[in-house]
């Protein structure tokens, strides 16, 4: 420990002449144990970088996507040792609160493979940090023992009975960011108040105790156990559910091509296709095991489409495989593509597959329950923002389906409250290719998501279709959806406001646009404001969100188009989709409709070359 004098000389030494300043650079240097963060802080306090200063020291990472996400680095704006321990300090303080019993529950713990050498920040480190500031309070955790995929988690706090559980991860984002995601005892992500409470706790709780630095502690305390065994035994068990013809499978004439995008996925999926009967799926080498890297790929997003999916693709040309599943860094998410008899290959949409992945499991339910009691307890789930196919599915065949806000969040938490009244939700996606097949895990599972892809695609060779044939007879049946989903970048948080502020007031004060592309606008939703045209009261059905931006237009010839802010990365979504009735089938014309509305969707509300956005590289 220092003494006093060499403090206040410590402190005189990074004056930069903002109180507000000095006083973070102060409590940065006095309170950060890694050398190599602490460095980066005194290194540009020497140099008297007060802007870079400011940005890491003056602000704190807020919860946005159920937890915190940002780059690793030194500073409180930032994914760190100091930050992780502060974290996981106001964690303890809420839930001690909540949970008269939290000392017998304990806390789930996983973690990526995520990695930077320059701040000693490791997944597993910052793992170890969050079971040190629990272990030290005597509250029990539930660390694994190795890297899991992050459905992993919310199905141990489920299955163990936990209070709540982190995981550590930054899914799908750049090789530079980590994340802190948070998980209620329900198993769902967190949710409003919970995030902001927590947040508060952690600002009354910002000094580290000394104890939360012992990362061995999780080595000698008997209060941590390992739960990847258990974990691990139970899904695979319950794979059972969403695997509903074994005898197929272990036939199975197909090949399969997986890429865990050098995350975590490898041997989950692996050991997923054993249980339900199928060979092991042919892996690609380059992108098997862990890199925190992400050396193969200009982004580790399988979203992105066949631009990082080029490795899969020519593997499966190579072993005559028709049909690729790749799931994201942390295994949650699922693309999938496949080898058309013209040896061309298609890239499902996140709406597609859902689409393919709904009737599926609506066929098998269906299958099961000759009941009619039995439709109306079942329910499909979809976030607003996502295709509008289930919606078509439920009212031809009289099931129920709801619509969340986006992010599988809101989705967790609707499915415990079904269940909680005796409803069954049997799917449940985002259209980020986000996926729930059955309700096993409250939360997206590329995991199990992968499996049934590949049963399905088993079931259908049988019938001599392949998945894009069986996705155009769902879309005869039900109607075509035709959807498109893209993004800019803009990485001024004014701009983003101006943006979204011109569109409240665009033909006057409060007035919204009246049309786009050439067609009027017959309905505008504001969920940032609570705003609804459509509602006799004019107020959102929705929860109103007003930390991020999120627009709708509902136009006259039936297109819906959605703009809104992501939650974890600086960018503006635009969705659109046409959603035809039944018998409507000029693909053409909806395909150019929609095209049309896009554009100016983008050109004329977002304007990219005024505000300097940078355009998705495709």
């Amino acid at each position: 420990m220092e003494d006093n004098g060499d403090v206040n000389a410590n402190q005189n030494c990074h004056a930069t002449g903002d109180p507000q300043l000095d006083k973070a650079i102060y409590q940065w240097i006095n309170w950060d144990r890694n050398p190599l963060t602490r460095a980066q802080i005194e290194a540009l306090a020497r140099e008297r970088d007060v802007v870079e200063l400011r940005r890491r020291l003056c602000s704190r990472m807020a919860f946005g996507t159920a937890g915190l996400r940002a780059a690793m680095g030194a500073g409180f704006s930032r994914i760190n040792d100091l930050t992780i321990i502060q974290s996981t300090q106001g964690m303890y303080k809420y839930l001690s609160r909540l949970f008269p019993d939290f000392g017998s529950r304990g806390l789930v713990i996983g973690y990526d493979t995520r990695a930077q050498e320059a701040s000693g920040c490791t997944s597993e480190r910052l793992a170890r940090l969050t079971a040190a500031v629990m272990l030290c309070k005597d509250i029990p955790v539930y660390l694994f023992s190795t890297y899991v995929p992050t459905p992993f988690v919310p199905y141990a706090v489920k299955k163990l009975g936990a209070a709540a559980g982190v995981m550590v991860t930054a899914s799908h984002n750049r090789k530079e960011d980590n994340g802190y995601k948070v998980y209620w005892h329900n198993g769902a992500q967190i949710a409003s108040p919970h995030d902001k409470e927590i947040l508060r706790c952690i600002e009354e709780s910002a000094e580290p105790w000394a104890e939360a630095w012992d990362e061995g502690l999780p080595d000698s305390s008997p209060l941590r156990r390992d739960p990847l065994a258990t974990v691990t035994r139970l899904y695979t068990e319950e794979l059972a559910t969403v695997c509903f013809h074994r005898e197929l499978n272990v036939q199975s004439p197909l090949k399969f091509v997986h890429s865990s995008f050098h995350g975590v996925g490898h041997n989950y999926v692996q050991q997923a296709f054993q249980a339900c009967g199928f060979p092991p799926p042919i892996p690609v080498p380059e992108q098997r095991d862990p890199d925190p890297n992400f050396s193969t790929v200009s982004c580790p997003n399988p979203e992105e489409g066949a631009s990082v999916l080029e490795l899969s693709l020519r593997l499966a040309e190579r072993v005559g495989a028709r049909v690729v599943l790749a799931t994201d860094p942390d295994a949650d998410r699922l693309a999938v593509a496949e080898l058309s008899d013209k040896c061309e290959w298609k890239v499902f949409t996140g709406n597609e597959l859902a689409a393919l992945l709904g009737w599926w499991m609506l066929y098998n339910w269906k299958e099961t329950h000759s009941d009619p009691g039995d439709t109306e307890k079942m329910y499909m789930l979809a976030t607003t923002v996502s295709s509008k196919i289930l919606k078509a599915f439920a009212q031809m065949e009289g099931f129920h389906f709801e619509e969340t806000l986006p992010g599988f969040k809101w989705i967790g938490n609707k499915i415990h409250e079904l269940e909680k009244t005796g409803h069954e939700v049997i799917f449940s996606f985002e259209e980020s290719i986000g996926f729930l097949c059955g309700s096993m895990v409250p939360d997206k599972d590329g995991v199990s998501a992968a499996v049934v892809v590949a049963e399905m695609a088993t079931y259908l060779h049988t019938k001599n279709l392949t998945l894009d044939q069986q996705l155009q007879n769902i879309y005869e049946t039900y109607g075509y959806h035709i959807s498109k989903t893209s993004y800019v970048i803009c990485n001024d948080p004014p701009t983003v406001k101006r943006i979204f502020c011109r569109l409240r007031n665009f033909e006057g004060d409060n007035v919204y646009p009246k049309s786009c592309g050439g067609y009027n606008i017959i309905n505008v939703r504001d969920v940032t404001t609570g705003y609804d045209s459509a509602q006799p009261d004019q107020k959102c059905v929705l929860p109103v969100t007003k930390s991020s931006q999120m627009v709708t237009f509902t136009l006259q010839n039936g297109i819906v188009a959605t703009l809104r802010t992501s939650g974890t990365e600086p960018k503006i979504k635009y969705y659109t989709e046409f959603c035809a009735p039944p018998g409507k089938s000029d693909i053409t014309h909806l395909e150019d409709e929609l095209k049309k509305v896009t554009c100016a969707l983008v050109d004329e509300f977002l304007e990219p070359d005024k505000n300097n956005l940078i355009r998705r590289h495709v």
